[in-house]
């Protein structure tokens, strides 16, 4: 008797804990410890892409991330905003006309961070996890690059200490902007702005361990604590408040506005968190399941959107910094929360201190690094058709806005999907006399009957003589009216030049659908309706006995 074989379980919840070992506490929490230094000042700097308060990107490391920690199934990816997510935000709320620092701006942020929930677990519940992730490497590249030059001008007035600010208005208004107003440009702020930028680069070029955007931020304050620096009239961040995020309301009142923002942020958002999640999983790890990272990331974000979160996802930074760390498990993100909760309790008054120009140059350098020039060079050497798909949603993202390149992003990568299926891929099996078996490569649907009962006629037409074709049909697990006309139409034409038609191997649905038309009916009972291909090549042969 052959053993069965049991499919291991997944815990719903903390399923990276399951079979936790003593040995891993000490490298979770350094790895959590590591991984806070670098996503909590990276996720401040990122709420300023928003025009958001700093205290909203700390907030976002507190609650989306514990949510993801009990629901994940990555053991090392670090969920809080990313700099794609803060500029789609950004682009959203001034979209629906939300005034950056306006009193209603928060209440309009909690209701698109739930709305960016909701579509993740719809999604969840619809099972679409494998078909958001179908859309193209390509199209992401040239968003990644739309949203690097748009969020790196964005951040241009406050490296200058210009008092102009067109975050979110996307690159040409905001170049445009920038260069009207060249004659504020404040000398001490460039001097620090490029103190900064120099400083990031040269860390994570030769020092890539030591946590760069800490230092930056770090040496920020100090300057300003520790000298007159802020008597030159370098602007500070807004007073960020002690204390922990309070459960609040979203205001609704701009929803409608809000949706098609949404719903291209839970698109990048699981694009990104799946991504994240795959690259940095161990092989010795379990597989990552596209359902439960639709349902972790969006019960992420709804909770969040109840404590001013920022919509969130995995970012590559922090998590790769959890990896590189020893992280065993999502214990790591644990303690990265207890690090971000005791940050907002006692550190608010120290932040405060904290210049723009610094969490610019954050901004800016993390930003500059997704325009992505050389792959996009590969691309064009390798792959003439991602090339044009990338660059044609950069264009888009840098003419026409992010939201109008996720859209564009979407529906190339769509057409391409339905151009691929609609490709007939037919080919003869067995042949016993003047009997063809005929093998379909893909199941049939109403998109691709046509094109796959044109490539039938034409095979049977290459073999002379031919009286009878049996069609393998075992991948039509469904079907629909247009396919079953589709396969009436092929039966009449083959038919009219002599050829009988005899259908093999039909699925039980399928032929639960197919027995409601006279046609199938017919077929039955001239006996040309088979169990399996082999079975049909027997009748025809027994019959011409």
């Amino acid at each position: 008797m052959m053993p069965v074989v049991r499919r291991p379980t997944r815990t719903w919840l903390l399923p990276t804990l399951a079979g936790y070992q003593r040995a891993w506490i000490t490298p979770d929490v350094v790895s959590g410890l590591a991984a806070g230094a670098v996503v909590v000042p990276q996720a401040m700097a990122y709420a300023t892409i928003a025009n958001l308060p700093v205290q909203v990107g700390l907030y976002t490391c507190i609650v989306p991330m514990l949510v993801y920690a009990f629901l994940g199934g990555s053991r090392s990816m670090s969920v809080s905003t990313t700099s794609t997510i803060a500029t789609l935000t950004a682009t959203t709320l001034v979209s629906a006309g939300v005034a950056a620092g306006a009193e209603d701006a928060l209440g309009s942020l909690m209701a698109l961070t739930l709305l960016v929930g909701v579509i993740l677990l719809l999604a969840r519940l619809l099972r679409l996890g494998s078909l958001v992730e179908n859309i193209s490497g390509a199209t992401v590249l040239g968003l990644k690059i739309g949203v690097g030059a748009t969020v790196a001008a964005g951040q241009l007035p406050k490296l200058l200490g210009e008092t102009v600010n067109f975050s979110g208005h996307g690159l040409i208004r905001s170049l445009t902007a920038v260069g009207a107003a060249l004659d504020s440009v404040h000398w001490p702020t460039v001097g620090l702005s490029v103190a900064s930028i120099l400083t990031l680069f040269l860390l994570q070029r030769f020092v890539p361990q030591i946590p760069s955007t800490l230092i930056v931020v770090l040496g920020g304050i100090l300057l300003v604590a520790l000298t007159g620096f802020k008597e030159s009239g370098v602007d500070l961040i807004a007073p960020v408040p002690s204390g922990l995020p309070v459960l609040a309301l979203p205001d609704f009142s701009a929803v409608g506005a809000l949706v098609p923002g949404a719903l291209a942020i839970a698109i990048m958002a699981f694009l990104e968190s799946a991504a994240v999640a795959r690259s940095t999983r161990r092989p010795e790890e379990p597989t990552i399941d596209a359902d439960q990272e639709l349902f972790a990331t969006g019960a992420a974000n709804v909770f969040g959107a109840f404590f001013t979160a920022m919509p969130a996802a995995g970012g590559f930074s922090q998590s790769a910094v959890n990896q590189n760390a020893g992280a065993k498990t999502q214990l790591s993100t644990l303690v990265t929360v207890v690090l971000a909760i005791l940050i907002a309790l006692f550190l608010g008054p120290v932040l405060s201190l904290l210049p723009q120009a610094t969490l610019a140059a954050v901004v800016f350098v993390a930003v500059v690094g997704l325009i992505d020039v050389p792959e996009l060079v590969r691309w064009a050497r390798f792959s003439r058709v991602d090339f044009w798909i990338a660059l044609t949603v950069a264009v888009v993202g840098l003419t026409a806005g992010l939201l109008a390149a996720v859209a564009v992003g979407v529906v190339v990568t769509l057409l391409l999907v339905l151009r691929e299926l609609n490709k007939p891929a037919v080919s003869a099996g067995e042949r016993r006399g003047d009997a063809l078996e005929v093998r379909l490569g893909s199941g049939l649907y109403t998109a691709n009957i046509r094109p796959n009962t044109t490539a039938v006629e034409e095979l049977v037409g290459t073999y002379a003589g031919m009286k009878t074709v049996v069609l393998d049909l075992h991948r039509l697990e469904a079907t629909s009216i247009t396919v079953i006309d589709g396969l009436m139409d092929l039966d009449r034409q083959l038919s009219s030049k002599g050829v009988e038609l005899h259908l093999a191997a039909l699925p039980p649905k399928a032929t639960a659908v197919a027995q409601g038309f006279p046609w199938f009916e017919k077929l039955q009972a001239r006996n040309r309706v088979h169990p399996s291909v082999a079975a049909g090549l027997g009748a025809v042969a027994a019959s011409s006995d």
